[in-house]
Protein backbone atom coordinates (compact mmCIF):
# COMPACT_ATOMS: atom_id res chain seq x y z
CA UNK A 1 0.00 0.00 0.00
CA UNK A 2 1.19 3.34 -0.66
CA UNK A 3 2.29 5.30 2.32
CA UNK A 4 0.03 8.33 3.90
CA UNK A 5 0.95 11.32 2.08
CA UNK A 6 2.31 13.99 5.36
CA UNK A 7 0.78 16.80 6.13
CA UNK A 8 3.43 19.90 5.68
CA UNK A 9 2.78 22.03 8.35
CA UNK A 10 4.28 25.92 9.50
CA UNK A 11 4.37 27.13 12.82
CA UNK A 12 3.59 30.78 13.51
CA UNK A 13 3.77 32.58 16.87
CA UNK A 14 6.30 35.02 18.16
CA UNK A 15 7.14 32.91 21.69
CA UNK A 16 9.80 30.15 21.28
CA UNK A 17 7.84 28.07 23.44
CA UNK A 18 5.17 28.62 22.28
CA UNK A 19 6.82 27.21 18.47
CA UNK A 20 8.20 24.59 20.48
CA UNK A 21 5.54 23.16 21.82
CA UNK A 22 3.38 22.73 18.97
CA UNK A 23 6.40 20.97 17.14
CA UNK A 24 6.83 18.88 20.27
CA UNK A 25 2.68 17.89 20.06
CA UNK A 26 3.27 17.77 15.86
CA UNK A 27 6.04 14.82 16.42
CA UNK A 28 4.06 12.98 18.38
CA UNK A 29 0.84 13.19 16.20
CA UNK A 30 2.23 11.37 13.34
CA UNK A 31 2.05 11.59 9.12
CA UNK A 32 2.56 15.32 10.09
CA UNK A 33 5.70 17.20 8.76
CA UNK A 34 6.78 20.28 10.38
CA UNK A 35 8.62 21.86 7.50
CA UNK A 36 9.31 24.91 9.18
CA UNK A 37 8.91 28.01 11.72
CA UNK A 38 8.57 31.66 11.75
CA UNK A 39 8.44 34.38 14.56
CA UNK A 40 6.52 36.91 12.77
CA UNK A 41 3.66 37.02 10.52
CA UNK A 42 5.99 38.76 7.59
CA UNK A 43 8.28 35.64 8.39
CA UNK A 44 5.45 33.40 7.64
CA UNK A 45 4.17 35.35 4.80
CA UNK A 46 8.04 34.22 3.28
CA UNK A 47 8.05 30.55 4.56
CA UNK A 48 4.75 30.27 3.21
CA UNK A 49 5.88 30.94 -0.41
CA UNK A 50 9.43 28.70 0.30
CA UNK A 51 7.91 26.16 1.32
CA UNK A 52 4.56 25.35 0.79
CA UNK A 53 3.14 24.19 3.59
CA UNK A 54 -0.59 22.63 3.59
CA UNK A 55 -1.65 24.29 6.83
CA UNK A 56 -0.41 27.01 8.77
CA UNK A 57 -0.86 27.46 12.64
CA UNK A 58 -0.77 31.08 13.16
CA UNK A 59 -1.04 32.80 16.24
CA UNK A 60 -3.42 35.64 16.74
CA UNK A 61 -1.37 38.40 18.67
CA UNK A 62 1.87 38.82 17.29
CA UNK A 63 4.11 42.72 17.57
CA UNK A 64 3.21 44.55 14.07
CA UNK A 65 1.36 42.53 11.67
CA UNK A 66 -0.97 40.05 13.82
CA UNK A 67 -2.75 36.42 12.70
CA UNK A 68 -5.71 37.97 11.50
CA UNK A 69 -4.16 39.91 8.90
CA UNK A 70 -1.65 37.64 7.75
CA UNK A 71 -4.24 34.83 7.33
CA UNK A 72 -5.92 37.70 4.64
CA UNK A 73 -2.53 37.85 2.83
CA UNK A 74 -1.97 34.31 3.01
CA UNK A 75 -5.57 33.95 0.89
CA UNK A 76 -4.28 35.80 -2.01
CA UNK A 77 -1.77 33.33 -2.90
CA UNK A 78 -2.26 31.40 -6.18
CA UNK A 79 -2.69 28.42 -3.67
CA UNK A 80 -3.05 29.19 0.03
CA UNK A 81 -2.81 27.17 2.89
CA UNK A 82 -5.33 26.46 5.41
CA UNK A 83 -4.96 28.36 8.46
CA UNK A 84 -5.65 27.10 12.50
CA UNK A 85 -5.20 29.94 14.64
CA UNK A 86 -3.95 29.31 18.09
CA UNK A 87 -4.12 32.56 21.07
CA UNK A 88 -4.60 32.92 24.52
CA UNK A 89 -7.14 34.99 23.95
CA UNK A 90 -10.80 33.39 23.85
CA UNK A 91 -12.40 36.82 22.70
CA UNK A 92 -11.52 35.52 19.03
CA UNK A 93 -13.27 32.51 19.27
CA UNK A 94 -16.68 33.00 18.44
CA UNK A 95 -15.73 35.61 15.44
CA UNK A 96 -13.14 32.83 13.92
CA UNK A 97 -15.97 30.36 14.71
CA UNK A 98 -18.16 32.41 12.86
CA UNK A 99 -15.97 32.40 9.81
CA UNK A 100 -15.74 28.90 9.56
CA UNK A 101 -11.85 29.04 9.98
CA UNK A 102 -10.13 25.69 10.04
CA UNK A 103 -9.81 25.81 14.01
CA UNK A 104 -9.17 27.61 16.63
CA UNK A 105 -7.07 26.06 19.09
CA UNK A 106 -6.55 28.26 22.35
CA UNK A 107 -3.00 28.09 24.50
CA UNK A 108 -1.74 26.22 25.86
CA UNK A 109 -2.78 23.70 23.06
CA UNK A 110 -3.81 19.77 23.67
CA UNK A 111 -2.75 17.23 21.64
CA UNK A 112 -6.10 15.77 21.02
CA UNK A 113 -7.63 19.10 20.06
CA UNK A 114 -5.05 19.90 17.33
CA UNK A 115 -5.06 16.20 15.80
CA UNK A 116 -9.14 17.07 15.30
CA UNK A 117 -8.44 20.65 13.58
CA UNK A 118 -6.00 19.22 11.59
CA UNK A 119 -8.13 16.40 10.19
CA UNK A 120 -10.90 18.66 9.27
CA UNK A 121 -8.32 21.60 8.41
CA UNK A 122 -9.79 23.37 5.22
CA UNK A 123 -9.08 27.01 3.07
CA UNK A 124 -10.62 29.83 4.08
CA UNK A 125 -12.53 32.23 1.45
CA UNK A 126 -12.06 35.36 1.19
CA UNK A 127 -15.60 36.57 2.07
CA UNK A 128 -14.90 34.46 5.52
CA UNK A 129 -11.29 36.19 6.24
CA UNK A 130 -13.31 39.67 5.56
CA UNK A 131 -15.95 38.64 8.01
CA UNK A 132 -13.43 37.41 10.38
CA UNK A 133 -11.13 40.84 10.02
CA UNK A 134 -14.10 43.10 9.98
CA UNK A 135 -15.55 41.29 13.18
CA UNK A 136 -11.95 41.60 15.35
CA UNK A 137 -9.74 44.86 16.03
CA UNK A 138 -7.67 44.37 13.15
CA UNK A 139 -10.49 45.15 10.34
CA UNK A 140 -8.38 47.63 8.72
CA UNK A 141 -4.85 46.44 7.69
CA UNK A 142 -1.58 47.83 7.80
CA UNK A 143 -0.42 46.61 4.43
CA UNK A 144 -2.16 45.81 0.62
CA UNK A 145 -0.96 42.25 -0.61
CA UNK A 146 -0.21 42.14 -4.20
CA UNK A 147 0.58 38.40 -5.63
CA UNK A 148 4.25 38.73 -7.57
CA UNK A 149 6.07 36.05 -9.28
CA UNK A 150 8.65 35.78 -5.97
CA UNK A 151 5.25 35.74 -3.81
CA UNK A 152 3.65 38.05 -2.05
CA UNK A 153 4.51 42.04 -2.04
CA UNK A 154 3.32 43.58 0.65
CA UNK A 155 2.64 47.45 0.35
CA UNK A 156 2.47 49.23 3.01
CA UNK A 157 -0.59 51.20 3.24
CA UNK A 158 1.05 54.74 3.88
CA UNK A 159 2.34 54.47 0.90
CA UNK A 160 -0.18 53.94 -1.67
CA UNK A 161 -1.35 56.77 -3.22
CA UNK A 162 -4.47 55.44 -5.16
CA UNK A 163 -6.38 53.05 -6.12
CA UNK A 164 -7.80 52.27 -9.78
CA UNK A 165 -10.57 49.28 -10.90
CA UNK A 166 -10.45 48.19 -14.42
CA UNK A 167 -12.28 45.54 -14.70
CA UNK A 168 -11.40 42.55 -12.88
CA UNK A 169 -8.14 43.73 -11.29
CA UNK A 170 -7.38 46.92 -9.16
CA UNK A 171 -4.75 48.87 -9.85
CA UNK A 172 -2.77 49.97 -6.48
CA UNK A 173 -0.29 53.17 -7.37
CA UNK A 174 2.16 53.32 -4.38
CA UNK A 175 5.69 55.31 -4.00
CA UNK A 176 7.86 52.54 -5.23
CA UNK A 177 5.45 51.83 -8.54
CA UNK A 178 2.26 49.49 -9.50
CA UNK A 179 0.89 46.41 -8.38
CA UNK A 180 -2.51 44.56 -9.63
CA UNK A 181 -4.73 43.02 -6.88
CA UNK A 182 -8.67 41.90 -6.74
CA UNK A 183 -9.66 44.06 -3.98
CA UNK A 184 -12.52 45.93 -5.22
CA UNK A 185 -12.55 49.53 -4.73
CA UNK A 186 -16.29 48.95 -2.62
CA UNK A 187 -14.06 46.92 -0.15
CA UNK A 188 -11.05 49.06 -0.22
CA UNK A 189 -13.32 52.01 0.69
CA UNK A 190 -15.29 50.33 3.14
CA UNK A 191 -12.32 49.24 5.32
CA UNK A 192 -9.49 52.30 4.93
CA UNK A 193 -12.61 54.94 5.78
CA UNK A 194 -11.26 58.56 5.95
CA UNK A 195 -7.83 57.73 4.08
CA UNK A 196 -9.38 57.56 1.01
CA UNK A 197 -11.96 59.64 -1.02
CA UNK A 198 -13.65 58.08 -4.21
CA UNK A 199 -13.17 60.86 -7.21
CA UNK A 200 -14.45 58.49 -9.88
CA UNK A 201 -16.47 55.46 -9.64
CA UNK A 202 -13.05 53.87 -10.46
CA UNK A 203 -10.92 55.62 -8.31
CA UNK A 204 -9.63 55.91 -4.74
CA UNK A 205 -6.78 58.49 -3.77
CA UNK A 206 -5.30 58.97 -0.48
CA UNK A 207 -5.79 62.55 1.49
CA UNK A 208 -2.50 62.47 2.60
CA UNK A 209 -1.25 62.83 -1.35
CA UNK A 210 -3.89 64.85 -2.17
CA UNK A 211 -2.73 68.41 -3.75
CA UNK A 212 -5.69 70.52 -5.13
CA UNK A 213 -8.63 69.92 -7.69
CA UNK A 214 -8.50 72.37 -11.04
CA UNK A 215 -11.56 72.87 -13.28
CA UNK A 216 -10.41 72.58 -17.13
CA UNK A 217 -12.02 75.11 -19.67
CA UNK A 218 -14.10 72.64 -21.10
CA UNK A 219 -15.53 72.35 -17.15
CA UNK A 220 -14.14 68.77 -16.25
CA UNK A 221 -12.05 68.54 -13.11
CA UNK A 222 -8.83 66.92 -12.55
CA UNK A 223 -6.84 66.22 -9.00
CA UNK A 224 -3.17 66.24 -8.97
CA UNK A 225 -1.65 64.33 -5.99
CA UNK A 226 2.01 64.34 -4.80
CA UNK A 227 4.24 62.47 -6.05
CA UNK A 228 2.43 61.77 -9.90
CA UNK A 229 2.84 63.65 -12.18
CA UNK A 230 -0.35 62.50 -14.28
CA UNK A 231 -3.70 64.29 -12.97
CA UNK A 232 -6.48 61.80 -12.76
CA UNK A 233 -10.25 62.38 -13.63
CA UNK A 234 -12.60 63.46 -11.16
CA UNK A 235 -16.62 63.01 -11.85
CA UNK A 236 -18.42 65.79 -12.19
CA UNK A 237 -20.69 64.07 -9.61
CA UNK A 238 -17.92 63.76 -7.21
CA UNK A 239 -16.25 67.34 -8.17
CA UNK A 240 -18.87 69.06 -5.49
CA UNK A 241 -18.80 66.59 -2.85
CA UNK A 242 -14.58 66.85 -3.08
CA UNK A 243 -14.49 70.37 -3.29
CA UNK A 244 -16.86 70.89 -0.26
CA UNK A 245 -14.98 68.43 2.09
CA UNK A 246 -11.03 70.01 1.71
CA UNK A 247 -12.18 72.99 0.41
CA UNK A 248 -9.91 73.02 -2.39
Amino acid sequence: MPAAVRLKVLVVDDEGPARERLRSLLTELGDVEVVGEAASAQEALAATHDLSPDVVLLDVRMPGMDGLEAARHLNVLEEPPAVIFTTAFDQYAVEAFEAHAAGYLLKPVRKEQLAAALQRAGRLTRAQLQQLAAAGDSARRSHIAARARDGLRLIPLEEVQYFLADQKYTTVRHLKGEDLIEDSLRLLEGEFGQAFVRIHRNALVAVKYLERIERQADGQYFVHLRGCNAPLQVSRRMAGELKERFRI
